[in-house]
């Protein structure tokens, strides 16, 4: 069994958290198994992320720039493994920390942060191909996809496909820990415009949003709850009967949970995935978020098609059953068995 694992990865406003929450969610698995956890890299002073973190008694340190110097913090740490996971970081790192005799798991996004010399790789994407190349295994797909103690702790049951109603309907609109594009002030006016009774409960990752969000005009039967980030997301997701998300790993965790899910594609990275879900018939995609800025016509387009999620509650039904179909909720432990099994002998002693 592994005793100590490094995860080196980032999280911040300009970058979101998708990397550190991930990486959480790997971690929760290794400390149920033994293991000493902890993170390398900078969490850019988010309080709740900071909060998550802490409550799991993982210690943090600063990550140098120099793949050499990031390899010499590893084998200084007394590491058996390190998962990478950072677009940015040098392709030499991987190699580099192999050569000093720590395993590595490196975690891509299609082609974003592949290309790292790794005894294992990752890519959770829904569709991802098996990667060639400077890597051992490579792992693709849902069956991999990783989630914390809170998505798990509050997975429902599929439903019988009987319809769940209420009115209004409550919409949870978030885009990722910190909206680092300023989605929700364009998207949860389009759910106001659809005219019908809606509870919007929307994440404003800083005060300008939620600021913004507070002043929107709301018709009859329209209500908007503007809420800090949460430490746990989950609980607040289950309260919800639709989510207005970003196309990033937040969207997993969604089907995770069975909570139906309409897509805005905000940055390049997330358009593969949002391509997947859509064209699986998992989640409702309204369109890319600069079109919904500048594009009247794709704009009403999306406006439609939150129309008849909040008044279809049995395509709402479908699209959670799907997608609790796509993930099993069991990706980090496979994630992490394949880890062990290539472990190496004599990597324990330091």
């Amino acid at each position: 069994m592994l005793q100590r694992v490094g995860l080196r990865c980032d999280g911040g406003p300009s970058i979101g958290v998708g990397h550190v929450v991930r990486c959480l969610a790997l971690g929760d698995e290794l400390r149920a198994r033994g293991a000493e956890v902890s993170l390398i890299g900078d969490l850019g002073g988010l309080g709740w992320l900071e909060r998550q973190v802490a409550a799991r008694g993982i210690s943090v340190i600063a990550a140098p720039d120099e793949p050499e110097a990031l390899a010499e913090v590893v084998v200084g740490l007394g590491l058996e493994a390190v998962v990478l996971d950072v677009y940015q970081l040098d392709p030499r790192a991987g190699e580099l920390i192999r050569a000093r005799g720590v395993m590595v798991l490196a975690i891509s996004d299609g082609p974003f942060g592949a290309g790292q010399d790794a005894d294992v790789a990752l890519d959770q994407n829904l569709g991802a191909a098996v990667g060639v190349g400077r890597h051992g295994t490579f792992l693709a797909g849902l069956d991999y996809a990783l989630f914390r103690d809170q998505i798990l702790e509050q997975r429902r049951q599929p439903t019988d496909g009987a319809p769940r109603r209420r009115s209004p309907l409550r919409v949870l609109a978030v885009f990722g820990g910190t909206d680092a594009h300023a989605a929700a002030p364009v998207v949860v006016p389009m759910l106001l415009a659809t005219g019908l009774p809606v509870e919007v409960v929307a994440v404003a990752a800083h005060p300008e949003i939620a600021q913004r969000l507070r002043v929107l005009e709301m018709g009859a039967g329209q209500s908007i709850e503007v809420v800090p980030p949460v430490d746990d997301l989950a609980v607040l997701a289950i309260t919800c009967d639709l989510a207005v998300t970003a196309s990033g790993s937040s969207v997993w965790e969604f089907f995770c949970l069975g909570l139906p899910a309409a897509l805005v594609c905000v940055t390049e990275n997330q358009v593969v995935g949002y391509d997947a879900v859509t064209a699986a018939g998992a989640a409702i995609g309204i369109g890319s978020l600069s079109a919904l800025r500048t594009d009247p016509v794709q704009r009403s387009a999306g406006v439609r098609a939150l129309t008849d999620l909040v008044t279809n509650p049995r395509l709402r039904a479908a699209l959670a059953n799907r997608g609790q179909e796509l993930i099993d909720g069991r990706g980090r432990q496979r994630v992490v068995d394949v880890l062990e099994s290539q472990q190496r002998p004599g990597k324990i002693d330091h």
